[in-house]
């Protein structure tokens, strides 16, 4: 663990090293302070720019911000070499997981803010909400890809877009799903390894979203909801023989097959039917749970095939909650497979909240469209160096963790407070900013006030 403490510093830097090139501009300031920047997600007690300020060596407020608001670095260049770092330390067979996050706000001036569905709260409130894509592994998750999603009533409104710069291509509406369907044909593109593709029932009751993976030639799981419809014969769906010459020709398709819902089947099934697996080991145990599968057909009432995927059915061991799946895993799959397939989601809320606790991904306090993607890149590649470092340590520290390293990151990064006399520098540097800060609003308020006399 010495060795580890010893040479984190090195390691990060050759970490960060083949991101270099996102950053190039005419001088090297924008690549350094996208490295202080790092190092504040790494060592300030809160992930904003004033505490980075404050806290990172060398660092200065205004080109933080600049570089985060302003300057044009390439963020796409970091997801593609976000795809090279995957590829290296994750391999195959990982899974590509999908899923959404809100970060809540409480004006209405940042991009793409609205009342709307807030999972992490659990009911519609005030936030912004992004589209995510993560790698995952023995246990071991990390973003790749992001996208803030803009509501209906946003991509409508140019002057609001334009106010917080929107590009002109991203203010065309696009669902959750759509940006979640473009992430993985996107990545798949760019040349990033994984063998299936795993999301909730956000997603999942999508049946379009299915059937377009389907058709990429993408194995998927996707989490249902327990109202999901499904055939235990293929319902065959076709138009209906045209019964008189009046009147126009039917059109629509049909089916005489009866469908039930997933949890209706499942109601039905014996007790020796469900088969007990264990899938990994967890610090409190092994993760165990019953299941039962089943081949069915899913029909969404206008396709011209029913698809046959498998159904899987988990259940708590006390039998207090039921989770269903859909995949189209190739026929021969077995439970295990699927039900390891159904678990790999686990880790993509993993993900978030070690985003989150370790590297500031909801601490952020920018505005502008651009400042969120590049923070939320930034971000990514802290993360990556996170998971790269479990990875690599696995059978040397296996309890190694993303807290461990934060730690051993802040006690070998230098910081800007040394002395008395630093910190006593550091106060009055704050308190001027502050009292410019207020001059500034009482500046706009008797301008406000004038313009109403």
């Amino acid at each position: 663990m010495s060795s580890l403490v010893a040479s984190a510093l090195e390691h990060f830097d050759s970490h960060f090293a083949p991101y270099l090139h996102c950053f190039r501009s005419r001088t090297r300031s924008v690549e350094d302070t996208a490295r202080r920047y790092l190092h504040g997600l790494f060592q300030s007690s809160r992930r904003n720019l004033e505490c980075m300020a404050e806290t990172v060596s060398d660092s200065r407020y205004q080109p933080l911000h600049h570089m985060l608001s302003e300057s044009n670095w390439d963020r796409r260049a970091v997801r593609r070499q976000l795809v090279v770092d995957a590829n290296a330390h994750f391999g195959y067979p990982s899974a590509l997981l999908l899923d959404e996050s809100a970060f809540g706000k409480k004006g209405n001036m940042s991009a793409g803010v609205a009342r709307q569905w807030n999972g992490r709260l659990g009911k519609v409130d005030n936030c912004q909400v992004g589209v995510f894509a993560a790698v995952t592994r023995d246990g071991v998750a990390s973003v790749v890809d992001a996208d803030l999603y803009l509501p209906e009533k946003w991509a409508k409104d140019t002057t609001r877009c334009e106010a917080v710069g929107v590009p002109e291509e991203a203010q065309t509406f696009r669902t959750k799903g759509e940006i979640a369907l473009d992430m993985v044909i996107r990545l798949r593109r760019e040349g990033l390894h994984f063998s299936f593709v795993a999301f909730d029932g956000g997603y999942g009751h999508l049946p379009w979203l299915l059937g377009e993976l389907d058709v990429e030639g993408e194995i998927f799981f996707a989490e249902v909801h327990s109202d999901q419809a499904i055939y235990l014969q293929d319902p065959a769906p076709a138009v209906a023989a045209r019964r008189s010459s009046k009147g126009r020709a039917p059109r629509r398709l049909r089916t005489t097959a009866v469908p039930m819902t997933v949890a209706a089947w499942a109601a039905t099934q014996s007790a020796s039917a469900w088969g007990r697996l264990s899938i990994r080991d967890g610090e409190k145990g092994e993760v165990m749970a019953d299941y039962l599968t089943q081949r069915v057909w899913v029909w969404d009432g206008e396709a011209p095939l029913a698809s046959r995927w498998h159904l899987l059915v988990r259940r708590e061991l006390d039998g207090t909650k039921l989770k269903f799946g859909l995949s189209n895993a190739k026929p021969r799959a077995s439970l295990r497979r699927l039900a390891e397939m159904q678990g790999a989601r686990h880790f993509v809320e993993q993900s978030f909240r070690e985003a989150k606790s370790a590297c500031g991904m909801a601490e952020y306090q920018v505005r502008r469209w651009q400042a969120w993607h590049h923070h939320m890149a930034l971000v990514m590649i802290a993360t990556m160096f996170l998971a790269k470092e479990r990875l690599a340590h696995r059978e040397t520290a296996e309890l190694l963790s993303c807290r461990d390293l934060i730690e051993i990151m802040r006690h070998r990064l230098p910081t800007k407070i040394v002395t008395d006399e630093d910190l006593a520098a550091s106060i009055i540097d704050r308190h001027r900013r502050r009292h410019k800060a207020m001059e500034s609003a009482y500046r706009k308020q008797a301008a406000m006030l004038s313009a109403l006399d």
